[in-house]
């Protein structure tokens, strides 16, 4: 094994793109890498694509070629992509494996499996529920064949413990607070003349057109919100996503139709921006008036925590695990599933009187989450392991 103080750690993600977990994971990488850790980030990537934003770390990326059509054959090919990348790069070299996905874990645990690894640990951020066998057996058995079970929030450390039988630990997210605060980069002029925004005011939700983000309940309250603010906007921003939700986006954009909002292109009472660019991020959270985050499930929530550090009033679902970190003083809570409830937090929030203290007590949430000290658990966790159990087999 080598010297506690510096460790060789993988951390491997599912993707590219901008989510949650692939942020979490470049972040991790970056605080681990300041602390003096040899981090290699490996993700799988279809020809062409780079990983949405810079590392400070090592990124491998394995290429896949998306040939195949259907959800089980896109794991199945990154799985299989992964594991190459990790056989090339000499797996056994690494002190830890860290899987922050199913696609992750389960690459890991067929290296376990062969014996080319001792072991890993395993990030759950949130479960999804899949109709198709493979896919829920390749989500259990990514976080089951885990030696370690890691989790962003208690909400889901507790469900892993109450309903799987897996003690899994917390280690909280963090956030950049230089790069979302008030001498953030990025001009609001060019977003705005890009997407149409007029006078206001605009409602911010980022991550596409999504079941679990409960886009179509917002669009219920926007309507009734619209109701009384005739000029008001809609933003709906990001939604690179693995998964598939045309479906879901289908019945979005017929509903929208339906309740006469338009959603076709620039200036429109919806927007929908699609991926933007990582530099374009911070300039849209100071564009904002509100940023709606009335998700019916949800890891942590990263947006959160980027809006409020953009001093921009967030609404998010009264449901764990907002309610372990935030309050009526660093939000506006709201019932996900009453557009009525969703309508009246926007409103309260748009008009200045939602409560949100951003002199004290927002800058007091903000201070406690931080990359760094993420890392810091990340290595106390990793540290003990190894101490146990040591997770990679040594050259």
């Amino acid at each position: 094994m080598r010297a506690m103080n510096r460790l060789r750690i993988a951390l491997l993600t599912h993707s590219v793109n901008p989510r949650g977990g692939v942020v979490h994971t470049l972040e991790l990488g970056r605080a681990l890498h300041e602390l003096g850790q040899d981090v290699t980030v490996f993700a799988p990537a279809r020809t062409g694509e780079t990983m949405f934003r810079a590392s400070s770390c090592r990124v491998v990326l394995s290429r896949v070629t998306g040939e195949r059509q259907g959800m089980v054959h896109m794991v199945e090919e990154r799985i299989v992509a992964l594991k190459r990348a990790l056989v090339d790069e000499d797996v056994s070299r690494f002190d830890v494996l860290h899987a922050q996905d199913s696609i992750g874990g389960n690459t890991l645990a067929e290296l376990k499996e062969e014996g080319a690894i001792r072991g890993f640990v395993r990030t759950v951020h949130h479960l999804d529920h899949f109709d198709d066998a493979q896919l829920s057996h390749w989500q259990r058995r990514a976080w089951q064949d885990a030696d370690e079970v890691l989790c962003v929030s208690e909400a889901w450390a507790r469900t892993m413990r109450e309903t799987y039988g897996v003690e899994a630990q917390t280690v909280a997210n963090g956030i950049d607070r230089m790069r979302y605060g008030a001498c953030a980069d990025g001009d609001t002029s060019c977003l705005r003349e890009r997407f149409g925004i007029g006078t206001g005011p605009v409602v911010l939700a980022v991550g596409g057109i999504e079941e679990r983000k409960n886009t179509s309940m917002l669009l219920e309250a926007f309507a009734l919100l619209r109701a009384r603010r005739p000029t008001a906007q809609l933003m709906l921003a990001g939604g690179a996503s693995l998964l598939d939700h045309d479906d879901y986006t289908r019945r979005f954009l017929s509903r929208a139709a339906g309740l006469g909002l338009d959603v076709s292109g620039e200036g429109t009472p919806v927007i929908v921006t699609g991926a933007l660019p990582d530099a374009s991020m911070p300039a849209l959270f100071r564009l904002a008036d509100v940023v709606s985050m009335i998700s019916l499930r949800e890891g942590f929530g990263l947006v959160v925590l980027e809006a409020l550090a953009s001093e921009c009033p967030v609404v998010v679902s009264r449901i764990a695990p907002f309610t372990e970190y935030l309050d009526d003083r660093t939000c506006v809570f709201t019932d996900p599933n009453d557009a009525v409830s969703i309508a009246v937090a926007l409103d309260k929030a748009i008009d200045g009187a939602s409560g949100i203290d951003f002199l004290d007590a927002t800058p007091a949430l903000l201070r406690r989450f931080s990359w760094q000290s993420s890392a810091a658990r990340h290595l106390d966790i990793y540290g003990k392991w190894l101490v146990r159990a040591p997770l990679a087999l040594n050259p």
